[in-house]
């Protein structure tokens, strides 16, 4: 009886033993699930707060786009009036050419004065037309990062 005392006291103790380390793992694996949970919280905020960003820059970016649209439209009707006025002075200088209108050298400042301002518009509507595509290639840009964004979020996902 005092062996089988002791021999159940031995295993009692085994028990306690294994109990004991039992409870050790489950707490470190508690703590460890504690800090696994704060460190997605603060990566997923990092990241709204990073999507936030990006979502601002793009309507940063949309509201460039759209300028420089309506100032390209703005400038190519200028270009229009300005190729249809300098359609009527070369027209105004053929007639002087024939004696019709007044001096030849009216007619050339008009038509240089003309040409000026044809110029001008050209080399701001082309100034204007490059603002826009970069904007378009900075909102194709913002758009890819979006893509990566849930690309990476999906992961996190998976890797959970």
């Amino acid at each position: 009886l005092k062996e089988e005392n002791a021999s159940l006291k031995s295993k009692i103790n085994k028990l306690q033993i294994f109990s004991e380390t039992q409870a050790d793992k489950m707490r470190k694996l508690e703590k460890k699930l504690a800090e696994n949970k704060i460190k997605e919280e603060k990566e997923a905020r990092d990241l709204e707060a990073m999507v936030q960003h990006v979502e601002q820059n793009l309507q940063l970016m949309t509201k460039r786009a759209v300028k420089a649209e309506n100032s390209a439209t703005k400038l190519k009707q200028e270009n229009a009036l300005l190729q249809v006025q300098l359609k009527n002075y070369k027209t105004e200088n053929e007639a002087l050419r024939l004696g019709q209108s007044a001096s030849l050298a009216t007619v050339k400042q008009n038509a240089d004065i003309a040409l000026q301002n044809l110029l001008t518009v050209i080399t701001n509507s082309r100034s204007s037309i490059k603002q826009l595509v970069s904007g378009a290639e900075s909102l194709q840009l913002v758009a890819d990062l979006l893509k990566s964004i849930d690309r990476i979020s999906e992961m996190s996902e998976d890797g959970q």
